[in-house]
This record gives C-alpha cells, sequence and structure tokens, in this order.
C-alpha cells in the first residue's frame, strides 16, 4: 500500500491520513473496515451526478436523468474507474481474499472507490469529493448519448450490428477464477465485422458479458 500515489493521482492530500487507511480496508482484513464508508460515498457519488446531468441537461426529463444517473453510477463503471486507478494495488485485504485474487473482483473494487469518495467528503467536505468524482466521470458522461437511455451494453451493441446487418457478437467463458462463493469470471465477446475481441471481467457470467460488449461498443463508436 502507497497512499501518497494514490493522493497524488486524486489530487487529494488527506489532513486525515486514517480515514483513507479505512477506505482502503477490506472486511477481510480488519474489524475496522471501509463498509461505512461505501455506504457514505455511494450517496456523495450519486448527488454529485445527479448536479451534473441536472445542470448537463436542461431540457431532460426527471424520468431520463434518473435513468442516465442509474447508467453511469453503477457497479461495472466504479470499477472501470477503480481500475485506472489502480485501486486494487492499494487495498488491505485478508489473506483469503488475496489468494482469490479478490483485488481484481468488481464488487470489491466498485465498493472500494464508493469508500474512497466517502473518505473524500469527511476530509475535505463535498467541493473535494466532487471535484474527483467528476475528473472520473467526466470521459465517460462525454461518451454516454442520451437516446440510448436505460439500454444495457449489450443491447447497445446487438442494435448497432443488426442496423449494420452484421453478426451478431459471440460471447465465451475463457476463465473463472476464486471459490464458488466468490467467483470472477473472464468473458471474451466476438465480433466479425468489425473484426475485434474484447474482454470483460465480472462476479457473474451477465456482468463479465455486459462489461467486454460496453468495452466493444465503446470502441465501435469512437471509430
Amino acid at each position: 500500500m502507497n497512499p501518497s500515489v494514490l493522493c497524488k493521482q486524486i489530487g487529494h492530500d488527506f489532513i486525515q491520513p486514517q480515514l483513507l487507511q479505512r477506505a482502503l480496508t477490506h472486511r477481510s482484513y480488519s474489524a475496522t473496515h471501509n463498509e461505512r464508508l461505501e455506504f457514505l460515498g455511494d450517496s456523495v457519488v450519486n448527488c454529485v451526478i445527479a448536479k451534473h446531468l441536472h445542470n448537463s441537461y436542461p431540457d431532460l426529463p426527471e424520468g431520463d436523468l434518473s435513468r442516465l444517473r442509474s447508467n453511469l453510477v453503477n457497479q461495472q463503471t466504479l470499477y472501470l474507474l477503480a481500475q485506472q486507478l489502480h485501486l486494487g494495488d492499494q487495498l488491505l485485504l485478508g489473506e483469503g481474499e488475496r489468494k482469490s485474487a479478490g483485488y481484481s473482483r468488481p464488487s470489491i473494487l466498485a465498493d472500494a472507490l464508493e469508500a474512497l469518495i466517502g473518505a473524500l467528503f469527511l476530509d475535505g467536505g463535498f467541493n473535494a469529493a466532487e471535484k474527483v468524482v467528476l475528473s472520473l466521470y467526466i470521459p465517460f458522461i462525454k461518451q454516454a448519448d442520451v437516446l440510448t437511455l436505460g439500454k444495457d451494453a449489450k443491447t447497445l451493441l446487438q442494435e448497432y450490428l443488426q442496423g449494420q446487418k452484421f453478426s451478431l457478437p459471440k460471447y465465451t467463458v475463457v476463465a473463472t477464477q476464486g471459490e464458488a462463493h466468490a467467483q470472477l469470471f473472464q468473458v471474451e465477446c466476438a465480433i466479425n465485422q468489425p473484426k475485434m475481441v474484447t474482454r470483460g471481467e465480472g462476479s457473474s457470467r451477465r456482468m463479465a458479458e455486459q462489461m467486454a460488449a460496453d468495452i466493444a461498443y465503446r470502441q465501435i463508436i469512437s471509430n
């Protein structure tokens, strides 16, 4: 664990470093863990994103804003953002979780990111937390298409390929890790046209498929 690296990445030096340590501590490691901070951080992230969407999309009705927020504030997106921060390298995990690759499990990483935001909120106030949340989320928000609100990644990818009269993607489980109660699935999404193979990970096959489809869809629409 090297908290100075993480602090540099997010641009915040903790006045109360014990908050950062708690945010990065899984319940398998210590009784003083990050679940209460996760609870707080979840509300902060939702508030920040709701505020940003409200200001950025003045013509969208409440229902569409809610669906867009739900598509942005979910385990899959939080997991991807946590990966960008290499948060798994900073986590304090019990021996069992380390052996079962808990440092790469989507649920653990997503929860840790929310806990980090909760710690930021307690340490620096709402403005500090908002700054970090937006710095992580804005690249995703810029890619969000308001016309596709409420549609998951597999649906978006399938509709795009069908619209181009291309064959549908094939999803294959290529690996599983961990015990039966805490497995991590790796799924490949193979597309013939345009030719590409993407890989997603998740605590369920469905989640891994959605992540692989999301990566493929973003690559396609960005080209």
